[in-house]
């Protein structure tokens, strides 16, 4: 029994001045490969990433905070188990079948989550183009929502409703952001014929410049409504069109106010906003 302990203990000493070494040596480099790739990776981020024209620093640095937590975390993933195997193989274990089984683990996942890759992959670039941000209006397909979440594998949205929409990145083929750098008033509004033109635009540029100009809405609004066009002759009203730009989010709640005065003014100057109206002969038998 003494001469098994002083065997083993030999065998030991040699196998830890050897292998042990080695294993050591494994679990240092992947640490140091580890923390020098996030350098790296945090670098290379913060110097390809572009910068919004209205996006605050901080919003931006998150931003960037996030890639990087994403793509060292799954690099740092692959240094790990590439460490796990190599420790495996001094330890004396035949590597060769998790090999195999990890390449038929792959070839599983290959199939079956090729969707969920979809997903991440388009969720990385849309992260990166900087598409939308969390607290956007945006139009996901046919979806139209608040941006509540944005994972690597979808986003969610809330609408009006109140409904929650979670819709996979892969599955987004249109993205329209109503609420980035700027947003628009645009308006549409029929008038009567009998209208004078020139006092309907003198009328509707003067209410879009009071309402630039309020305490209450001035921060709100980047350029003041003005008349743009006549976009129609419509059967009974001739249709303007009234274009203004707003902080993000803010052009519901202008576009509102802008009705409002719109109508106030229009019924004291006697500018008639009509409604299709249908006259009946009846026949006298």
């Amino acid at each position: 029994m003494q001469n098994f302990f002083q065997n083993f203990s030999a065998d030991a000493i040699v196998w830890l001045s050897n292998n042990g070494i080695k294993i050591v040596g494994i679990i240092i480099l992947a640490y140091i490969v580890r923390k020098f790739s996030r350098m790296v990776i945090e670098k290379f981020i913060r110097k390809i990433v572009t910068p919004g024209r209205h996006v605050s620093k901080e919003a931006e640095r998150k931003r960037e905070d996030t890639l990087i937590q994403i793509i060292a975390t799954s690099f740092g993933i692959v240094i790990w188990v590439m460490a796990f195997f190599l420790i495996l193989q001094e330890i004396g274990i035949d590597i060769a079948p998790f090999l195999a089984a990890a390449g038929i683990v792959g070839l599983a996942l290959g199939f079956g989550g090729q969707y969920l890759i979809r997903d991440l992959i388009s969720g990385l670039f849309i992260i990166m183009e900087n598409q939308y941000r969390i607290g956007d209006i945006v139009s996901l397909n046919d979806k139209t929502g608040a941006v509540e979440d944005i994972s690597m594998r979808m986003t969610t949205l809330r609408d009006l409703d109140g409904t929650v929409h979670h819709v996979p990145h892969g599955d987004i083929k249109t993205v329209s952001n109503l609420s980035k750098d700027f947003a628009r008033v645009n308006l549409n509004i029929g008038v009567s014929y009998n209208s004078k033109l020139e006092k309907v635009i003198s009328v509707v540029n003067k209410i879009g410049d009071d309402l630039a100009k309020d305490p209450e809405w001035k921060d709100q609004i980047i350029k003041a409504p003005q008349f743009l066009r006549v976009d129609d002759f419509a059967d009974s009203a001739i249709v303007i069109k009234i274009l203004g730009d707003t902080q993000p989010l803010m052009q519901w709640g202008v576009a509102g106010e802008l009705r409002k005065r719109l109508k106030i003014a229009f019924d004291k100057e006697a500018i008639e906003i009509p409604f299709p109206q249908r006259v009946i002969h009846q026949s006298r038998s």
